[in-house]
Protein backbone atom coordinates (compact mmCIF):
# COMPACT_ATOMS: atom_id res chain seq x y z
CA UNK A 1 0.00 0.00 0.00
CA UNK A 2 1.45 3.34 -1.08
CA UNK A 3 0.70 6.24 1.27
CA UNK A 4 1.04 9.78 -0.03
CA UNK A 5 0.75 12.79 2.29
CA UNK A 6 -0.13 16.26 1.03
CA UNK A 7 2.69 18.78 1.52
CA UNK A 8 0.65 21.41 3.38
CA UNK A 9 -1.36 19.05 5.57
CA UNK A 10 -1.68 20.16 9.20
CA UNK A 11 -1.60 23.44 11.08
CA UNK A 12 -1.63 26.59 9.00
CA UNK A 13 0.23 29.69 10.11
CA UNK A 14 -2.78 31.31 11.76
CA UNK A 15 -3.82 28.22 13.71
CA UNK A 16 -0.26 27.48 14.83
CA UNK A 17 0.08 31.07 16.02
CA UNK A 18 -3.17 30.92 18.01
CA UNK A 19 -2.36 27.56 19.64
CA UNK A 20 1.20 28.67 20.46
CA UNK A 21 -0.09 31.87 22.07
CA UNK A 22 -2.57 29.94 24.22
CA UNK A 23 -0.14 27.23 25.33
CA UNK A 24 2.67 29.72 26.02
CA UNK A 25 0.26 31.79 28.14
CA UNK A 26 -0.76 28.66 30.08
CA UNK A 27 2.88 27.60 30.61
CA UNK A 28 3.71 31.02 32.07
CA UNK A 29 0.82 30.55 34.53
CA UNK A 30 -0.01 34.25 34.89
CA UNK A 31 -3.53 34.06 36.29
CA UNK A 32 -6.75 32.59 34.88
CA UNK A 33 -6.90 32.16 31.10
CA UNK A 34 -9.80 31.29 28.80
CA UNK A 35 -10.70 31.57 25.13
CA UNK A 36 -13.81 33.31 23.85
CA UNK A 37 -15.40 30.54 21.84
CA UNK A 38 -13.39 27.51 20.65
CA UNK A 39 -9.87 28.69 19.78
CA UNK A 40 -9.82 26.50 16.66
CA UNK A 41 -12.05 23.80 15.19
CA UNK A 42 -10.27 20.72 16.48
CA UNK A 43 -11.66 18.76 19.45
CA UNK A 44 -8.34 17.12 20.42
CA UNK A 45 -6.58 20.48 20.68
CA UNK A 46 -9.48 21.94 22.66
CA UNK A 47 -9.26 18.99 25.08
CA UNK A 48 -5.55 19.68 25.58
CA UNK A 49 -6.19 23.36 26.22
CA UNK A 50 -8.82 22.42 28.78
CA UNK A 51 -6.35 20.07 30.51
CA UNK A 52 -3.86 22.95 30.69
CA UNK A 53 -6.44 25.14 32.40
CA UNK A 54 -7.73 27.06 29.39
CA UNK A 55 -11.51 26.60 29.27
CA UNK A 56 -13.79 27.96 26.56
CA UNK A 57 -15.95 30.97 27.44
CA UNK A 58 -19.36 30.75 25.73
CA UNK A 59 -20.81 34.03 27.02
CA UNK A 60 -19.50 37.29 28.45
CA UNK A 61 -20.03 37.70 32.21
CA UNK A 62 -20.75 41.02 33.85
CA UNK A 63 -17.39 40.88 35.61
CA UNK A 64 -14.40 38.96 34.32
CA UNK A 65 -10.81 38.48 35.44
CA UNK A 66 -7.58 37.27 33.93
CA UNK A 67 -6.88 36.86 30.24
CA UNK A 68 -9.33 36.03 27.47
CA UNK A 69 -7.89 34.89 24.14
CA UNK A 70 -9.74 35.85 20.97
CA UNK A 71 -10.17 32.78 18.78
CA UNK A 72 -8.27 32.39 15.51
CA UNK A 73 -11.46 33.09 13.55
CA UNK A 74 -11.80 36.57 15.05
CA UNK A 75 -14.82 38.23 16.70
CA UNK A 76 -16.98 41.32 15.98
CA UNK A 77 -15.52 44.60 17.30
CA UNK A 78 -18.54 45.08 19.56
CA UNK A 79 -17.84 41.74 21.26
CA UNK A 80 -14.23 42.70 21.84
CA UNK A 81 -15.38 45.94 23.46
CA UNK A 82 -17.71 43.99 25.76
CA UNK A 83 -14.85 41.71 26.86
CA UNK A 84 -12.70 44.74 27.71
CA UNK A 85 -15.52 46.43 29.62
CA UNK A 86 -16.08 43.21 31.61
CA UNK A 87 -12.54 43.54 32.95
CA UNK A 88 -10.67 40.94 30.88
CA UNK A 89 -7.17 41.43 29.55
CA UNK A 90 -7.74 40.67 25.86
CA UNK A 91 -5.11 38.68 23.94
CA UNK A 92 -5.81 38.70 20.21
CA UNK A 93 -5.06 35.37 18.48
CA UNK A 94 -7.03 36.26 15.34
CA UNK A 95 -5.33 34.88 12.25
CA UNK A 96 -3.46 37.68 10.40
CA UNK A 97 -5.20 36.59 7.17
CA UNK A 98 -8.57 37.16 8.84
CA UNK A 99 -7.41 40.51 10.21
CA UNK A 100 -6.63 41.56 6.62
CA UNK A 101 -10.22 40.79 5.58
CA UNK A 102 -11.57 42.64 8.63
CA UNK A 103 -9.49 45.69 7.66
CA UNK A 104 -10.76 45.64 4.07
CA UNK A 105 -14.37 45.40 5.23
CA UNK A 106 -14.07 48.14 7.85
CA UNK A 107 -12.39 50.55 5.43
CA UNK A 108 -14.99 50.11 2.68
CA UNK A 109 -18.00 49.97 4.99
CA UNK A 110 -16.95 53.32 6.44
CA UNK A 111 -16.80 54.77 2.90
CA UNK A 112 -20.37 53.66 2.13
CA UNK A 113 -19.74 50.33 0.34
CA UNK A 114 -21.97 47.34 0.83
CA UNK A 115 -19.98 44.25 1.82
CA UNK A 116 -20.81 40.90 0.22
CA UNK A 117 -19.11 37.98 1.98
CA UNK A 118 -18.92 34.61 0.23
CA UNK A 119 -19.02 32.23 3.18
CA UNK A 120 -21.03 30.22 5.68
CA UNK A 121 -23.35 32.53 7.61
CA UNK A 122 -22.99 30.59 10.87
CA UNK A 123 -19.20 30.22 10.71
CA UNK A 124 -17.50 32.21 13.51
CA UNK A 125 -15.13 33.91 11.05
CA UNK A 126 -18.06 35.19 8.99
CA UNK A 127 -19.91 36.29 12.15
CA UNK A 128 -16.84 38.32 13.07
CA UNK A 129 -16.52 39.80 9.56
CA UNK A 130 -20.17 40.85 9.57
CA UNK A 131 -19.46 42.81 12.72
CA UNK A 132 -17.12 45.03 10.71
CA UNK A 133 -19.65 45.46 7.89
CA UNK A 134 -22.51 46.54 10.13
CA UNK A 135 -25.88 46.93 8.43
CA UNK A 136 -24.14 46.95 5.04
CA UNK A 137 -22.94 43.36 5.39
CA UNK A 138 -24.45 40.49 3.37
CA UNK A 139 -23.52 36.79 3.37
CA UNK A 140 -24.01 34.56 0.34
CA UNK A 141 -23.23 30.87 -0.04
CA UNK A 142 -24.68 30.25 -3.51
CA UNK A 143 -24.88 32.09 -6.80
CA UNK A 144 -28.65 32.22 -6.36
CA UNK A 145 -28.26 34.14 -3.09
CA UNK A 146 -25.97 36.60 -4.87
CA UNK A 147 -28.50 37.06 -7.68
CA UNK A 148 -31.23 37.74 -5.11
CA UNK A 149 -29.36 40.78 -3.81
CA UNK A 150 -29.92 44.17 -5.48
CA UNK A 151 -27.14 45.57 -7.63
CA UNK A 152 -25.61 48.09 -5.23
CA UNK A 153 -24.13 51.36 -6.38
CA UNK A 154 -21.02 50.68 -4.35
CA UNK A 155 -20.05 47.23 -3.11
CA UNK A 156 -17.12 44.97 -2.46
CA UNK A 157 -16.95 41.20 -2.69
CA UNK A 158 -14.74 39.25 -0.27
CA UNK A 159 -14.50 35.60 0.76
CA UNK A 160 -14.24 33.69 3.97
CA UNK A 161 -10.54 32.78 4.17
CA UNK A 162 -11.36 29.04 3.96
CA UNK A 163 -13.86 29.32 1.10
CA UNK A 164 -13.89 26.85 -1.80
CA UNK A 165 -11.70 28.42 -4.50
CA UNK A 166 -13.83 27.05 -7.36
CA UNK A 167 -17.01 28.50 -5.85
CA UNK A 168 -15.39 31.90 -5.36
CA UNK A 169 -14.21 31.89 -8.97
CA UNK A 170 -17.84 31.29 -10.02
CA UNK A 171 -18.90 34.29 -7.90
CA UNK A 172 -16.11 36.33 -9.42
CA UNK A 173 -17.23 35.54 -12.97
CA UNK A 174 -20.84 36.41 -12.13
CA UNK A 175 -19.78 39.80 -10.80
CA UNK A 176 -17.65 40.54 -13.87
CA UNK A 177 -20.69 40.02 -16.13
CA UNK A 178 -23.44 41.47 -13.94
CA UNK A 179 -21.80 44.03 -11.65
CA UNK A 180 -18.39 44.95 -13.10
CA UNK A 181 -18.19 48.03 -10.88
CA UNK A 182 -17.96 45.85 -7.75
CA UNK A 183 -14.55 45.79 -6.12
CA UNK A 184 -13.27 42.21 -5.94
CA UNK A 185 -10.89 40.97 -3.23
CA UNK A 186 -9.61 37.41 -3.32
CA UNK A 187 -9.27 36.95 0.44
CA UNK A 188 -9.04 33.16 0.41
CA UNK A 189 -5.93 32.24 2.39
CA UNK A 190 -3.04 31.02 0.22
CA UNK A 191 -2.76 28.03 2.54
CA UNK A 192 -6.39 27.15 1.75
CA UNK A 193 -5.74 27.44 -1.97
CA UNK A 194 -2.65 25.22 -1.73
CA UNK A 195 -4.50 22.58 0.27
CA UNK A 196 -7.40 22.45 -2.16
CA UNK A 197 -5.09 22.36 -5.20
CA UNK A 198 -2.98 19.61 -3.64
CA UNK A 199 -6.08 17.63 -2.64
CA UNK A 200 -7.43 17.84 -6.18
CA UNK A 201 -4.14 16.57 -7.62
CA UNK A 202 -3.90 13.91 -4.91
CA UNK A 203 -7.42 12.65 -5.60
CA UNK A 204 -6.61 11.97 -9.26
CA UNK A 205 -3.75 9.59 -8.45
CA UNK A 206 -4.97 7.49 -5.50
CA UNK A 207 -7.74 5.02 -4.69
CA UNK A 208 -8.83 6.80 -1.52
CA UNK A 209 -8.37 10.25 0.00
CA UNK A 210 -8.47 10.46 3.79
CA UNK A 211 -9.15 13.95 5.12
CA UNK A 212 -8.15 14.39 8.77
CA UNK A 213 -9.64 17.17 10.88
CA UNK A 214 -12.52 18.46 12.96
CA UNK A 215 -16.00 17.65 11.67
CA UNK A 216 -17.06 21.26 12.28
CA UNK A 217 -14.00 22.71 10.55
CA UNK A 218 -15.08 24.53 7.38
CA UNK A 219 -11.74 24.23 5.57
CA UNK A 220 -11.53 20.51 6.38
CA UNK A 221 -15.06 19.89 5.10
CA UNK A 222 -14.14 21.65 1.86
CA UNK A 223 -11.09 19.43 1.38
CA UNK A 224 -13.41 16.42 1.50
CA UNK A 225 -15.71 18.16 -0.99
CA UNK A 226 -12.79 18.92 -3.32
CA UNK A 227 -11.65 15.29 -3.22
CA UNK A 228 -15.16 14.08 -4.05
CA UNK A 229 -15.55 16.64 -6.84
CA UNK A 230 -12.27 15.39 -8.32
CA UNK A 231 -13.82 11.91 -8.59
CA UNK A 232 -12.10 10.18 -5.68
CA UNK A 233 -13.56 8.24 -2.79
CA UNK A 234 -13.03 10.39 0.29
CA UNK A 235 -13.19 9.69 4.00
CA UNK A 236 -13.37 12.51 6.58
CA UNK A 237 -12.19 11.49 10.06
CA UNK A 238 -11.20 13.41 13.17
CA UNK A 239 -8.64 10.91 14.48
CA UNK A 240 -7.16 7.46 13.92
CA UNK A 241 -9.83 5.97 16.19
CA UNK A 242 -12.45 6.60 13.50
CA UNK A 243 -10.42 4.85 10.82
CA UNK A 244 -12.29 1.74 9.72
CA UNK A 245 -9.48 -0.34 8.25
CA UNK A 246 -12.00 -2.46 6.31
CA UNK A 247 -12.37 0.42 3.86
CA UNK A 248 -8.69 -0.05 2.97
CA UNK A 249 -9.29 -3.48 1.49
CA UNK A 250 -8.33 -3.49 -2.16
CA UNK A 251 -6.78 -0.02 -1.98
CA UNK A 252 -3.27 0.13 -3.38
CA UNK A 253 -2.71 3.85 -2.94
CA UNK A 254 -4.03 6.22 -0.31
CA UNK A 255 -3.73 9.99 -0.17
CA UNK A 256 -3.84 11.83 3.16
CA UNK A 257 -4.51 15.49 3.73
CA UNK A 258 -5.53 17.45 6.79
CA UNK A 259 -7.32 20.64 7.65
CA UNK A 260 -5.60 23.81 8.81
CA UNK A 261 -6.57 23.11 12.43
CA UNK A 262 -5.32 19.50 12.50
CA UNK A 263 -2.20 19.04 14.66
CA UNK A 264 0.77 17.03 13.41
CA UNK A 265 0.42 14.29 16.02
CA UNK A 266 -3.14 13.46 14.91
CA UNK A 267 -1.88 13.18 11.33
CA UNK A 268 1.01 10.95 12.43
CA UNK A 269 -1.31 8.64 14.34
CA UNK A 270 -3.43 8.17 11.20
CA UNK A 271 -0.32 7.51 9.09
CA UNK A 272 0.96 5.05 11.73
CA UNK A 273 -2.35 3.16 11.71
CA UNK A 274 -2.26 2.92 7.92
CA UNK A 275 1.36 1.75 7.95
CA UNK A 276 0.50 -1.01 10.42
CA UNK A 277 -2.35 -2.09 8.16
CA UNK A 278 0.06 -2.10 5.24
CA UNK A 279 2.51 -4.27 7.21
CA UNK A 280 -0.23 -6.83 7.82
CA UNK A 281 -0.82 -7.18 4.10
CA UNK A 282 0.42 -10.65 3.09
CA UNK A 283 1.76 -9.33 -0.22
CA UNK A 284 4.00 -6.90 1.66
CA UNK A 285 5.02 -9.23 4.50
CA UNK A 286 8.77 -8.86 3.84
CA UNK A 287 8.43 -5.11 3.55
CA UNK A 288 6.37 -5.11 6.74
CA UNK A 289 9.11 -6.89 8.68
CA UNK A 290 11.68 -4.41 7.38
CA UNK A 291 9.48 -1.53 8.57
CA UNK A 292 9.03 -3.15 12.00
CA UNK A 293 12.78 -3.67 12.40
CA UNK A 294 13.45 -0.12 11.25
CA UNK A 295 10.90 1.27 13.71
CA UNK A 296 12.30 -0.79 16.62
CA UNK A 297 15.90 0.22 15.89
CA UNK A 298 14.85 3.87 15.87
CA UNK A 299 12.54 3.79 18.88
CA UNK A 300 14.89 1.71 21.04
CA UNK A 301 17.83 4.04 20.19
CA UNK A 302 19.93 1.05 19.06
CA UNK A 303 20.31 2.69 15.65
CA UNK A 304 21.42 5.94 17.29
CA UNK A 305 23.98 4.00 19.36
CA UNK A 306 25.34 2.54 16.12
CA UNK A 307 25.62 6.11 14.86
CA UNK A 308 27.59 7.10 17.96
CA UNK A 309 30.04 4.24 17.36
CA UNK A 310 30.48 5.37 13.74
CA UNK A 311 30.98 9.03 14.67
CA UNK A 312 33.61 8.05 17.27
CA UNK A 313 35.51 6.26 14.52
CA UNK A 314 35.21 9.30 12.22
CA UNK A 315 36.52 11.62 14.97
CA UNK A 316 39.73 9.61 15.28
CA UNK A 317 40.18 9.72 11.53
CA UNK A 318 39.78 13.53 11.62
CA UNK A 319 42.52 13.73 14.25
CA UNK A 320 44.80 11.46 12.28
CA UNK A 321 45.40 8.58 14.73
CA UNK A 322 44.37 4.89 14.61
CA UNK A 323 41.03 4.27 16.27
CA UNK A 324 40.44 1.61 18.94
CA UNK A 325 37.02 0.00 18.62
CA UNK A 326 36.47 -0.12 22.39
CA UNK A 327 35.94 3.65 22.28
CA UNK A 328 33.20 3.15 19.72
CA UNK A 329 31.65 0.66 22.14
CA UNK A 330 31.90 3.17 25.02
CA UNK A 331 30.21 5.88 22.92
CA UNK A 332 27.46 3.51 21.79
CA UNK A 333 26.83 2.22 25.34
CA UNK A 334 26.62 5.70 26.86
CA UNK A 335 24.33 7.10 24.16
CA UNK A 336 22.06 4.04 24.31
CA UNK A 337 21.81 4.31 28.10
CA UNK A 338 21.18 8.06 28.32
CA UNK A 339 18.74 8.18 25.38
CA UNK A 340 16.63 5.34 26.76
CA UNK A 341 16.42 7.04 30.16
CA UNK A 342 15.52 10.27 28.37
CA UNK A 343 12.74 8.50 26.45
CA UNK A 344 11.41 6.86 29.60
CA UNK A 345 10.98 10.31 31.17
CA UNK A 346 9.76 11.86 27.91
CA UNK A 347 6.70 9.67 27.36
CA UNK A 348 4.22 12.59 27.90
CA UNK A 349 5.60 14.63 24.97
CA UNK A 350 6.15 11.50 22.86
CA UNK A 351 2.41 10.82 23.00
CA UNK A 352 2.15 13.79 20.62
CA UNK A 353 5.52 13.77 18.84
CA UNK A 354 6.11 10.04 18.43
CA UNK A 355 3.11 7.91 19.49
CA UNK A 356 4.76 4.68 18.33
CA UNK A 357 7.77 5.27 20.58
CA UNK A 358 5.57 6.33 23.50
CA UNK A 359 3.57 3.12 23.16
CA UNK A 360 6.74 1.01 22.94
CA UNK A 361 8.24 2.51 26.10
CA UNK A 362 4.98 2.37 28.05
CA UNK A 363 4.64 -1.35 27.32
CA UNK A 364 8.31 -2.18 27.88
CA UNK A 365 9.33 0.08 30.76
CA UNK A 366 11.11 -2.71 32.68
CA UNK A 367 12.90 -4.06 29.60
CA UNK A 368 14.21 -0.64 28.60
CA UNK A 369 15.21 0.23 32.16
CA UNK A 370 17.29 -2.98 32.36
CA UNK A 371 18.74 -2.35 28.88
CA UNK A 372 19.71 1.25 29.75
CA UNK A 373 21.25 0.24 33.08
CA UNK A 374 23.21 -2.63 31.51
CA UNK A 375 24.50 -0.43 28.69
CA UNK A 376 25.54 2.27 31.15
CA UNK A 377 27.45 -0.14 33.38
CA UNK A 378 29.07 -1.86 30.37
CA UNK A 379 30.27 1.50 29.08
CA UNK A 380 31.74 2.42 32.46
CA UNK A 381 33.52 -0.95 32.70
CA UNK A 382 35.01 -0.53 29.21
CA UNK A 383 36.15 3.00 30.12
CA UNK A 384 37.75 1.69 33.34
CA UNK A 385 39.64 -0.90 31.29
CA UNK A 386 40.96 1.97 29.15
CA UNK A 387 42.35 3.94 32.08
CA UNK A 388 41.36 6.10 35.04
CA UNK A 389 41.01 9.33 33.05
CA UNK A 390 38.53 7.89 30.49
CA UNK A 391 36.65 6.22 33.36
CA UNK A 392 36.27 9.40 35.41
CA UNK A 393 35.29 11.40 32.30
CA UNK A 394 32.53 8.92 31.51
CA UNK A 395 31.51 8.61 35.16
CA UNK A 396 30.93 12.35 35.57
CA UNK A 397 29.11 12.50 32.22
CA UNK A 398 26.85 9.66 33.35
CA UNK A 399 26.25 11.42 36.66
CA UNK A 400 25.37 14.68 34.90
CA UNK A 401 23.04 12.83 32.54
CA UNK A 402 21.31 11.07 35.43
CA UNK A 403 20.83 14.36 37.30
CA UNK A 404 19.49 16.25 34.28
CA UNK A 405 15.87 16.07 35.48
CA UNK A 406 16.68 16.19 39.20
CA UNK A 407 16.05 19.46 41.14
CA UNK A 408 19.42 20.56 42.53
CA UNK A 409 18.38 23.85 44.15
CA UNK A 410 15.64 24.63 46.66
CA UNK A 411 12.83 26.88 45.35
CA UNK A 412 14.11 29.82 47.43
CA UNK A 413 17.50 29.76 45.69
CA UNK A 414 16.37 29.03 42.13
CA UNK A 415 16.60 32.09 39.83
CA UNK A 416 13.54 32.28 37.58
CA UNK A 417 12.35 28.85 38.73
CA UNK A 418 15.48 27.10 37.40
CA UNK A 419 16.13 24.21 39.79
CA UNK A 420 17.62 21.61 37.44
CA UNK A 421 19.56 21.44 34.18
CA UNK A 422 16.27 20.58 32.47
CA UNK A 423 14.83 23.97 33.46
CA UNK A 424 17.50 25.89 31.53
CA UNK A 425 15.86 26.84 28.19
CA UNK A 426 17.43 25.00 25.25
CA UNK A 427 19.87 23.13 27.50
CA UNK A 428 19.02 19.66 26.17
CA UNK A 429 20.24 20.32 22.64
CA UNK A 430 23.46 21.99 23.79
CA UNK A 431 24.34 19.38 26.42
CA UNK A 432 23.68 16.45 24.08
CA UNK A 433 26.01 17.94 21.47
CA UNK A 434 28.77 18.55 24.05
CA UNK A 435 28.36 15.01 25.41
CA UNK A 436 28.88 13.59 21.91
CA UNK A 437 31.97 15.76 21.45
CA UNK A 438 33.47 14.52 24.71
CA UNK A 439 32.59 10.88 23.97
CA UNK A 440 33.75 10.78 20.37
CA UNK A 441 36.70 13.19 20.44
CA UNK A 442 38.12 13.94 23.88
CA UNK A 443 37.75 10.54 25.53
CA UNK A 444 39.47 8.52 22.73
CA UNK A 445 42.14 11.18 22.29
CA UNK A 446 43.20 11.24 25.94
CA UNK A 447 42.81 7.46 26.22
CA UNK A 448 44.87 6.57 23.14
CA UNK A 449 47.26 9.50 22.70
CA UNK A 450 47.14 11.06 26.15
CA UNK A 451 46.98 14.59 24.68
CA UNK A 452 44.59 17.09 23.09
CA UNK A 453 45.72 19.35 20.25
CA UNK A 454 44.29 21.66 17.58
CA UNK A 455 43.15 18.63 15.57
CA UNK A 456 41.12 17.59 18.62
CA UNK A 457 39.54 21.05 18.76
CA UNK A 458 38.66 20.91 15.07
CA UNK A 459 37.16 17.43 15.39
CA UNK A 460 35.25 18.50 18.53
CA UNK A 461 33.71 21.48 16.70
CA UNK A 462 32.78 19.31 13.70
CA UNK A 463 31.12 16.57 15.78
CA UNK A 464 29.32 18.87 18.22
CA UNK A 465 27.84 21.01 15.42
CA UNK A 466 26.77 17.94 13.43
CA UNK A 467 25.05 16.43 16.50
CA UNK A 468 23.66 19.80 17.61
CA UNK A 469 21.96 20.24 14.23
CA UNK A 470 20.70 16.65 14.26
CA UNK A 471 19.16 17.10 17.72
CA UNK A 472 17.70 20.54 16.97
CA UNK A 473 16.24 19.18 13.71
CA UNK A 474 14.30 16.60 15.72
CA UNK A 475 13.25 19.38 18.12
CA UNK A 476 11.78 21.28 15.16
CA UNK A 477 9.80 18.21 14.12
CA UNK A 478 8.58 17.78 17.73
CA UNK A 479 7.80 21.43 18.42
CA UNK A 480 4.04 21.01 18.85
CA UNK A 481 4.24 18.25 21.44
CA UNK A 482 7.13 19.89 23.30
CA UNK A 483 5.21 23.15 23.56
CA UNK A 484 2.16 21.37 24.96
CA UNK A 485 4.11 19.74 27.80
CA UNK A 486 5.98 22.97 28.54
CA UNK A 487 9.45 22.15 27.21
CA UNK A 488 11.53 25.14 26.13
CA UNK A 489 13.56 23.70 23.27
CA UNK A 490 15.65 25.77 20.89
CA UNK A 491 12.98 25.97 18.13
CA UNK A 492 10.38 27.08 20.71
CA UNK A 493 12.72 29.84 21.92
CA UNK A 494 13.85 31.02 18.48
CA UNK A 495 10.94 29.99 16.27
CA UNK A 496 11.01 27.46 13.44
CA UNK A 497 12.27 29.77 10.69
CA UNK A 498 15.03 31.30 12.81
CA UNK A 499 16.07 27.79 13.93
CA UNK A 500 16.24 26.59 10.33
CA UNK A 501 18.46 29.57 9.43
CA UNK A 502 20.76 29.01 12.42
CA UNK A 503 21.19 25.30 11.72
CA UNK A 504 21.82 25.90 8.02
CA UNK A 505 24.53 28.45 8.83
CA UNK A 506 26.19 26.12 11.33
CA UNK A 507 26.27 23.29 8.81
CA UNK A 508 27.58 25.62 6.11
CA UNK A 509 30.38 26.68 8.46
CA UNK A 510 31.64 23.13 9.06
CA UNK A 511 31.10 22.21 5.39
CA UNK A 512 33.33 25.10 4.30
CA UNK A 513 35.69 24.57 7.23
CA UNK A 514 36.45 20.98 6.21
CA UNK A 515 37.59 22.12 2.75
CA UNK A 516 39.60 25.06 4.11
CA UNK A 517 41.39 23.03 6.79
CA UNK A 518 42.03 19.79 4.88
CA UNK A 519 45.12 21.14 3.03
CA UNK A 520 46.59 22.29 6.37
CA UNK A 521 48.34 20.16 9.03
CA UNK A 522 45.19 20.40 11.18
CA UNK A 523 43.27 17.67 9.32
CA UNK A 524 44.47 14.70 7.20
CA UNK A 525 44.34 15.27 3.44
CA UNK A 526 41.54 12.72 3.03
CA UNK A 527 39.24 14.43 5.59
CA UNK A 528 37.50 16.38 2.80
CA UNK A 529 35.19 13.38 2.34
CA UNK A 530 33.49 14.21 5.67
CA UNK A 531 32.05 17.40 4.15
CA UNK A 532 29.32 15.25 2.60
CA UNK A 533 27.18 14.61 5.76
CA UNK A 534 26.67 18.33 6.59
CA UNK A 535 25.87 18.99 2.93
CA UNK A 536 23.18 16.26 2.92
CA UNK A 537 21.80 17.55 6.23
CA UNK A 538 21.50 21.07 4.75
CA UNK A 539 19.46 19.60 1.90
CA UNK A 540 17.21 17.72 4.35
CA UNK A 541 16.61 20.87 6.41
CA UNK A 542 15.65 22.92 3.37
CA UNK A 543 13.52 20.17 1.87
CA UNK A 544 11.59 19.63 5.13
CA UNK A 545 11.04 23.38 5.57
CA UNK A 546 9.60 23.64 2.05
CA UNK A 547 7.45 20.52 2.43
CA UNK A 548 9.33 18.47 -0.17
CA UNK A 549 9.94 15.65 2.32
CA UNK A 550 7.52 14.47 4.98
CA UNK A 551 8.35 14.47 8.69
CA UNK A 552 7.81 10.75 9.26
CA UNK A 553 9.68 7.59 10.25
CA UNK A 554 11.61 7.58 6.98
CA UNK A 555 12.97 11.07 7.58
CA UNK A 556 14.01 10.14 11.13
CA UNK A 557 15.74 7.01 9.79
CA UNK A 558 17.59 9.05 7.13
CA UNK A 559 18.76 11.62 9.71
CA UNK A 560 20.14 8.91 12.02
CA UNK A 561 21.64 7.10 9.03
CA UNK A 562 23.79 10.18 8.35
CA UNK A 563 25.71 9.46 11.56
CA UNK A 564 26.49 5.90 10.43
CA UNK A 565 27.26 7.27 6.97
CA UNK A 566 29.83 9.60 8.55
CA UNK A 567 31.71 6.58 9.95
CA UNK A 568 31.52 4.77 6.60
CA UNK A 569 32.92 7.82 4.82
CA UNK A 570 35.75 7.98 7.34
CA UNK A 571 36.63 4.35 6.55
CA UNK A 572 36.56 5.14 2.82
CA UNK A 573 38.73 8.20 3.45
CA UNK A 574 41.32 6.08 5.24
CA UNK A 575 41.42 3.68 2.30
CA UNK A 576 41.84 6.59 -0.11
CA UNK A 577 44.61 7.97 2.10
Amino acid sequence: MHIQIAKTAGFCMGVRRAVDMAIDAANKNEGPICTYGPLIHNPQVLDILKEKGIPTLSHIPEKGEGTVIIRAHGIPPATRQQLTEAGFHVMDATCPRVIRVQTIIRKHAESGHHVIIAGDEDHPEVVGLLGYGGDRGHVINTVQQLEALPIFEKAILVAQTTQNTMFYETIHQWALHNAPHYKMFNTICDSTEKRQTETMALAKGVDLVIVVGGKNSGNTQRLAEVATEAGATSLHIESARELDTSILTGKNSIGITAGASTPNWILRQVVSTLEKKSMENSRNRAHGWIKRIQLFLLSSNIYLAMGAAAVSYAASMLQGFPHEMRYSFIAAAYILSMQIFNNLTGIPSDRYNNPERASLYEKGRLFFFILASTAGLAGLYAAFQSGLLPFFLLFFMSLAGSLYNTPLLPPSLSPGGIRSLKDIPGSKTILIAIAWGVLCVILPSVGIRGVLDFASLGAFVFITILVFVRTAFFDILAIQGDRIVGKETLPILLGEQASHRLLTRMLTAIFVGIFLLTPTPLFPCNAFILALPPFVLIWMLRAEAKGRITADTRLAFHIESLLIFTGILAAIGLQLG
